[in-house]
């Protein structure tokens, strides 16, 4: 299936649900989550290093193996007025090559993921090098929680 934005088509991909992976992918790191077969509650998982793609497709087809997930949710930058940037097409690109793990793909708007993420770490007093070392998987947990709670309320409008 190729990457989409299309909720009602993500959705038909998946009748049945299942878990599902949410990547914040950046250029240094790919921060993962995963949520429950249900679709209620997204947890950070763990953190990729990026080094060369075939390495980094490695690492996420091990975490859908080993956790039985049916398709991924992968964080789109976005401008703040809802434009495409280079990050977003560099995203889509990602996107297209992770198509060959057989997955269906959401494309789900991340405005807003890091910095509410790193709102809600300062509110909690965390270290500014413990912020850096979870900021990616908190933000993959937060854009996959968006996406499963869209998803779950059954509009399908953005």
């Amino acid at each position: 299936m190729t990457p989409t934005t299309d909720r009602a088509a993500f959705l038909a991909a998946l009748p049945d649900g299942g878990r599902l992976i949410g990547l914040d992918v950046g250029s240094r790191t790919i921060g993962t989550a995963l949520c429950d077969a249900g679709w209620s509650f997204a947890s950070p998982a763990e953190l990729i290093r990026r080094t060369k793609y075939t390495a980094d497709q490695a690492a996420i087809a091990r975490i859908i193996a080993a956790q039985s997930v049916k398709g991924i949710v992968i964080g789109l930058p976005l401008n703040l007025d809802g434009s495409e940037s280079p990050r977003s097409q560099s995203t889509r690109a990602f996107a297209r090559n992770l198509a060959a793990l057989g997955l269906p793909i959401l494309l789900w708007d991340e405005r807003w993921s890091t910095v509410a993420v790193e709102r809600a770490m300062i509110e909690q007093d965390m270290s500014r090098a413990k912020r850096a070392e979870r900021v990616d998987n908190h933000a993959a947990a937060y854009i996959l929680q968006g996406a499963i709670d869209g998803l779950a309320s059954g509009s399908l409008d953005r």
